[in-house]
């Protein structure tokens, strides 16, 4: 989402680290290209005036004149004042008897069922019993959605026909009392726009039982309008978080920087993904270094440690280090990251050398890259897989007949296959120690 605003925030601080010292001329200049990328990022107007006058008029101070190296001094500036603005992070607040009750609210379109399994699954993983509330009658095969997300997460889903959303929270709460449940998500009706009805049932809910969040729901996508949307929703009910959904599109993404700032209602979950395990805390210093094309480590170990297998991990860097790997490892490997979401997303995440390099590779090329090498592996007979080295002419021919591919894929798989088993192998026991410290 925030691909465009990286590349040219990180061209601005190319050029203001090249130079040895900084006029306040220079820091103008950086500002008002700053400003120009932010707005073309379609961050609010006020936000971004504000953000410059703030990072200007420490820019041209003290703290830059005397620094060793003003350019990188200007975007440790940037990189604070820019987690100011996306304000900072608010946990849910479970504390006290239970059960408690979370209602999700949102236009339609927006994501809230999809969020509302998300979120489930997410409180679940942390010890909460969940239960999840049908509340929107009028949506047709609404009640369904939430029924078969709640199926595939193995969480019950509570619904009634005929009965007013109000008094289905109100018979929600008493459910999850009964059934021992610490929290219940209510997955509440949506509109096309906001309207007098919508708000009116909302609080008409509030009313009824006593929520202990309230989480507005908005699409990234929709750019500045989240504003209008979230400030809309604010005057009518008490929010208490904004869940940002869709934000591994390819929109522009300002909106989901001013939002926080404009509104001062604190972002609380982003939705990064459509699988139900896409859903990250809001963390604004993780966020601003990604923005700001620092990659997100801390992010990239939490996927890992999510979604990798650590035994099998463990099993393959010794296989690797002792020179015993195989393309069936190989392929292995590959499921496993796939577990971990897009290549976008992991290359996105990636800091420093590592992250532009990415920049400079496709996602799409290589996901497609991905895709041609299981197709190749897959071909191959479980003797192949395992012993590389009786893949002579015709067997390569018929592998590449058999995974819609050339010849050529073939060898260039198996010689990168080749070069990575004899880096490994000369890495040997000490390669496996300094892994072993790496990966903690």
């Amino acid at each position: 989402m925030f691909e465009n605003l990286t590349g040219r925030l990180d061209e601005i601080f190319h050029n203001l680290r090249r130079r040895g010292k900084l006029s306040e001329r220079d820091v103008d200049s950086a500002m008002r290209e700053i400003r120009l990328a932010l707005l073309e990022a379609d961050v609010h107007y006020n936000v971004a005036r504000d953000f410059i006058a703030r990072v200007k008029e420490r820019s041209v101070g003290h703290e830059v004149s005397k620094a060793l190296n003003p350019g990188q001094q200007v975007v440790k500036i940037v990189h604070e004042e820019l987690i100011a603005t996306l304000g900072d992070p608010a946990p849910l607040d479970l504390r006290g008897a239970k059960p408690k009750l979370i209602m999700l609210v949102g236009l339609q379109g927006s994501g809230k069922t999809t969020s509302a399994g998300k979120l489930a699954r997410k409180l679940r993983k942390e010890g909460e019993r969940v239960l999840l509330v049908a509340a929107d009658p009028y949506r047709p095969a609404a009640v369904k959605q939430l029924e078969t997300l709640g199926k595939q997460l193995s969480i019950p889903v509570f619904s009634e026909s005929d009965v007013s959303p109000p008094i289905l929270a109100q018979h929600a709460f008493e459910k999850a009392k009964r059934g021992s449940f610490s929290v219940a998500i209510l997955d509440t009706a949506g509109r096309s726009q906001l309207d007098e009805s919508l708000m009116v049932e909302l609080q008409a809910i509030t009313q009824k039982v006593e929520l202990a969040e309230i989480l507005l729901v908005v699409d990234a996508m929709i750019g500045q309008e989240a504003l209008n949307v979230a400030q809309g929703f604010k005057d009518a009910v008490p929010i208490t978080g904004l869940v940002m959904s869709k934000m591994d599109g390819d929109a522009r993404g300002g909106g989901s920087i001013s939002v926080r700032s404009v509104t001062n209602v604190p972002i609380k979950f982003l939705g990064t993904g459509e699988t139900l395990k896409d859903l990250e805390t809001y963390d604004p210093d993780r966020l601003a270094s990604r923005i700001l094309g620092m990659g997100d480590v801390i992010g990239l170990i939490e996927q890992a440690e999510e979604a990798l297998d650590e035994d099998v991990a463990l099993q393959q860097a010794e296989r690797m280090m002792s020179g015993q790997f195989t393309l069936e490892d190989f392929a292995q490997q590959i499921a496993q990251v796939r577990k971990m979401g897009s290549i976008g997303k992991i290359l996105n995440m990636l800091p420093g050398q590592m992250g532009k390099m990415a920049q400079n590779v496709s996602p799409q090329d290589a996901e497609k890259q991905l895709v041609v090498t299981e197709a190749i592996i897959n071909s191959m007979t479980v003797e192949e897989r395992q012993n590389p080295r009786i893949l002579n002419a015709s067997r390569r021919k018929r592998i590449a007949n058999g995974s819609g591919t050339r010849v050529y894929d073939v060898n260039q798989l198996v010689k990168q296959y080749r070069d990575t088993k004899r880096m490994f192998k000369k890495l040997g026991k000490s390669g496996m120690k300094d892994m072993s410290r790496m990966f903690g």
